[in-house]
């Protein structure tokens, strides 16, 4: 059964789909078996697995809405699975609210295809709407990328109090894997002290590893490829393959 895994932060920019995108690559590359499902209508983590979010079907919004088996929907790659998405992702809001158990609806998908894989990683939107309570419900942890800026912390505390609420009325195991430093550049004061601050917001719950801001990282999305493809030799790569390996060490059961 897979570990399953919300990737989340209501603020956009933070580094959501490239965590995904390339947590991913470098688990498959250790062996792991593993799926992203991508469930944001921008649709960013599929096409940086070089899947074109502009064809691919069926996809996440046929497996929600209209019932298409989740294990055709899902698209193998030289860098792991991907359950595609596409912007008609963005009306399934609407067309949800009105269907039975509407919060489980990923839930009930991914499990006909959790006993394949050893992790499942869920790429949310930059909202706190019901695609992401979706994915809340369908999770075992989540990973909230944090951005070395100014105003990294706003709106966490949203995300933390719908993560209670999640908790107690919907989820009762949903638990934090970890919170990632992401666009970190060790020249500047502010990127230390922002480090710092998340560091005494969430202690103990921050990964030693943290994501440097790097052009490689940047580039490897418009060529449909992991940076971990793209350049092997790049900041990027080792800080993603180094933060698979503190993954792998606090999930050692999996």
């Amino acid at each position: 059964m897979a570990k399953t895994i919300a990737v989340v932060n209501q603020k956009g920019g933070v580094g959501k789909s490239t965590t995904c995108v390339n947590l991913v690559a470098s688990l498959a590359a250790m062996g792991k078996r593993v799926l992203l499902c991508d469930f944001d209508p921008q649709a960013n983590a599929t096409s940086g697995l070089g899947v074109d979010k502009t064809t691919v079907t069926p996809n996440v919004y046929d497996v929600l809405i209209a019932n298409a088996p989740c294990a055709k929907a899902i698209v193998k790659t030289p860098y792991g699975d991907v359950l595609p998405a596409n912007k008609a992702l963005a009306g399934a809001t609407v067309e949800m609210i009105g269907m039975d158990h509407r919060e489980y609806l990923l839930k009930k998908s991914l499990s006909t295809v959790s006993r394949e894989y050893d992790f499942i990683f869920i790429d949310c939107p930059p909202s706190l709407e019901l695609l992401t309570l979706n994915a809340l419900c369908a999770s075992n942890s989540i990973l909230v990328p944090v951005q070395c800026e100014y105003y990294a912390l706003e709106g966490l505390s949203d995300l933390l109090s719908t993560i209670r609420i999640v908790k107690r009325s919907l989820n009762p195991s949903l638990s934090l894997e970890g919170v990632i430093l992401t666009m970190f550049d060790g020249r500047t004061n502010l990127s230390i002290q922002v480090a710092e601050e998340v560091k005494r917001h969430f202690p103990g719950q921050v990964y030693a590893t943290v994501i440097p801001r790097n052009v490689r990282l940047s580039e490897a999305p418009s060529h449909g490829k992991p940076v971990l493809s793209y350049d092997p030799w790049s900041r990027g790569t080792e800080a993603y393959k180094a933060l698979a390996q503190e993954l792998m060490e606090q999930n050692h059961s999996v």
